[in-house]
């Protein structure tokens, strides 16, 4: 039987309920398949440990994670300790410590879910965001000075590098090529910004000729937006900055119905190191503790951690259970416009993989 090491970090708020939801849906999944098993270690990183012992994961942390096959994040954050200090102090650190270079985020309007598009249906909207994952505008460059003072500066310094931004082209042409519609939308900001920007779009075109069957074309961010509310039909993978990618894929996510189903991959492609899989919603305190989460975007980052273990027709059957539970308007939970509880979702998709016809 193969046995997959998995380390579970479910983090902070509602980051805890829905990787023990997820956790429950995989155990259900690997026990019906037969042919592998789960081996969760889980580690109390977060905002509560930063409270006690001043940092949000120690300082071995990555060695003792660094064997796991792949590792299961909620969500880091609270109201408490500021921003940057939570997802500098866990999230990246795990990101840019294992050179998860790649973020993946499929969009989709599942089955029985709504988006606030007018008149826009599955057939309208099924992307992939490939976002750099590594450098651009998170690299953590830039500095303080002159705190407190009129004359204080603040400086954010973006980096790109070649290798970096021929890296996750390459990988994004490459996932490009492997779906129906070979098409690839670059996104830039080159006419302000004028450096590395401009970097992107030359890589951009040279690594395109080697891929002369994937569609290219290239959008400035700001219309991009524009294109993706008003001809969501014309997309399909996209590849973008750490900064676009991130805001781009916030909004994709809305468009699809709720940020509460989308999920999300921190890949290694390599294979150097473990992969990261989470779902975007962030840890959400307002409804942390009453039990309403929605634990679809852990599900969906379930479906992809089980993909790149190599176990597709689990991957394939948990993402039919999940379809088949949001096809049924009374298990939506209160972001899909409905009254289903955490438990209530959970529920249902376990007792759909354990049906007979899925």
């Amino acid at each position: 039987m193969r046995s997959h090491a998995i380390a579970a970090i479910p983090g902070d708020g509602i980051g805890i309920e829905v990787i023990d939801a997820g956790r429950a849906v995989l155990d259900v999944l690997a026990e019906r398949d037969g042919g592998f098993r789960f081996e969760f270690e889980t580690f109390d990183w977060g905002s509560a440990r930063y409270r006690s012992a001043g940092a949000l994961m120690p300082e071995d942390g990555l060695e003792r994670i660094r064997d796991k096959d792949a590792i299961y994040f909620g969500s880091v954050g609270a109201p408490d300790v500021p921003d940057h200090v939570t997802l500098w102090g866990l999230r990246l650190a795990i990101c840019q410590g294992f050179d998860q270079y790649a973020n993946v985020r499929p969009t989709r309007i599942l089955a029985g879910i709504t988006s606030p598009l007018r008149d826009v249906g599955p057939d309208d909207l099924d992307w992939v965001i490939v976002r750099e994952n590594s450098e651009g505008e998170y690299a953590g460059q830039g500095g303080r000075s002159h705190r407190g003072h009129p004359e204080e500066i603040a400086t954010e310094v973006s980096i790109f590098t070649r290798s970096g931004v021929e890296r996750i082209m390459r990988f994004a042409f490459g996932l490009a090529r492997s779906r129906p519609r070979k098409h690839l939308t670059v996104v830039t900001k080159s006419n302000a910004q004028r450096h590395g920007m401009v970097m992107w779009d030359d890589i951009a075109r040279e690594v395109a000729a080697d891929f002369g069957d994937v569609t290219v074309d290239k959008m400035l961010v700001d219309a991009m937006t524009v294109r993706m509310t008003m001809q969501p039909q014309s997309l399909d993978t996209i590849v973008a900055t750490n900064l676009h990618a991130d805001i781009l894929s916030d909004l994709a996510a809305a468009l699809a119905g709720s940020i509460g189903i989308a999920p999300t991959a921190n890949i290694d492609p390599e294979r150097r190191f473990p992969s990261m899989f989470e779902p975007i919603h962030g840890s959400a305190f307002d409804i942390t503790g009453k039990g309403i989460a929605n634990p679809v975007g852990s599900f969906w980052s379930a479906v992809m951690m089980l993909d790149h273990l190599g176990e597709q027709p689990a991957a394939q059957r948990l993402m039919r259970a999940i379809e088949r539970v949001t096809a049924d308007p009374s298990l939506h939970t209160p972001d899909l416009g409905g009254k289903a509880t955490t438990k209530d979702v959970t529920d249902a998709v376990i007792a759909a993989i354990r049906g007979d016809n899925l």
